[in-house]
């Protein structure tokens, strides 16, 4: 009955992601909390699940053109090794053992769930936005630090990842639209998305060293989502993706005010 259910979470979320390209980081880690797993293991199951399902993504945009190479290796340099870091701060056992440690987890995915809500709603705003003219003093300032941004934005997502799970898909696309306003928005979704394949790897192996993985679940969700992502994808144009898109944000903003002010801090 267990393995039941959580083929069904992983078809669901599948769908979801297939329909509305909301990030699996977002829902899956929601889900697997809601059927009691640990927050650590949750959030560590996940990105190993976003690493597997985002890389068929990831291999499409890259045949299709869509991979600005630059800017996943800049992001890259700035993520993995900030990853680690974050991995090694939290690694000591005495910190693992104690309950702060969830307590960390639970508040970032909070926070995390509100900003992916935040950019959904304006998600479309942000892109109107991106490809306007900027005041020239902005324009100068980003195209000069453009690198600069990008490795510290790599950096800041290596931190918002790995303790959360959450992040590497609508709040990193909405900030690199900013800092590559030049850049077509398809081209960005898609560098975004390469990125997001060895970050939430390297996050993920990291909670695996630390026995925060359930293999068994990580392949029973895969079983139920990666089908689902395909009939999702193809069933894109025949769902009303505007009213499901709004559900799921209201949904994530519920979570997110949850897992920030009332179920982490005590």
């Amino acid at each position: 009955m267990e393995l039941i259910l959580h083929i069904s979470a992983g078809a669901l979320v599948g769908f979801a992601i297939g329909i509305t390209g909301v990030g699996g980081g977002s829902l899956m880690t929601p889900v697997l909390l809601l059927f009691g797993y640990p927050v650590p293991i949750a959030i560590g199951t996940d990105l190993l699940y976003a690493a597997i399902t985002k890389a068929g993504g990831a291999l499409s945009h890259h045949h299709a053109g869509n991979v600005d190479w630059s800017i996943v290796r800049l992001l890259a340099i700035g993520s993995v090794p900030t990853a680690i870091l974050v991995h090694a701060a939290m690694s000591k056992a005495t910190f693992q053992d104690s309950p702060r440690f969830g307590e960390l987890l639970t508040f970032s995915l909070g926070v995390m769930l509100i900003i992916t809500a935040i950019i959904l709603i304006f998600r479309n705003k942000l892109r109107e936005k991106a490809v306007e003219n900027k005041p020239p003093l902005l324009m100068n300032f980003i195209q000069r630090r453009r690198s600069g941004l990008t490795f510290a934005m790599g950096i800041l997502l290596g931190v918002c990842v790995t303790l959360s799970s959450v992040g590497a898909g609508a709040f990193a696309a909405a900030i690199l639209l900013t800092i590559h306003s030049q850049t077509r928005a398809v081209k960005i979704i898609g560098s975004d998305i390469a990125h997001a394949v060895p970050l939430t790897f390297i996050a993920g192996l990291g909670y695996l060293f630390n026995g925060y993985v359930d293999l068994m679940l990580l392949l029973s969700l895969l079983i139920g989502s990666l089908p689902a992502i395909a009939l999702g994808s193809r069933l894109s144009n025949r769902v009303p993706e505007k009213t499901l898109q709004g559900l799921l944000t209201v949904i994530l903003l519920g979570l997110g005010l949850y897992y920030a002010l009332f179920n982490s801090w005590h």
